[in-house]
């Protein structure tokens, strides 16, 4: 009764040290290259600075390509600040 309660708890504690290992590897989007193939299939979310000058700020989307994995890259665009100026 003794070794299973131990493997019971040895396991425990494994699952939770793998969860938090993978709950720290958040990943940063990868960086837009020209010309690099994104084959968009769904966008899950779109974020970028909030500015009220007329600039060039760092942008990321985050979607689901063609063959069903998540991808996160980064570009860099003009504000929304500027679609307002003449």
């Amino acid at each position: 009764m003794k070794l299973r309660t131990l493997l019971f708890t040895a396991t425990l504690a494994l699952a939770a040290v793998s969860g938090m290992a993978q709950a720290d590897t958040a990943a940063k989007p990868v960086q837009y290259q020209y010309g690099m193939p994104l084959n968009v299939d769904k966008v899950i979310a779109m974020h970028e600075e909030d500015t009220d000058m007329c600039k060039v700020i760092n942008a990321d989307i985050k979607f689901v390509d063609k063959a069903g994995k998540i991808e996160d890259v980064g570009y860099r665009k003009m504000s929304e600040a500027c679609d307002f100026q003449n």
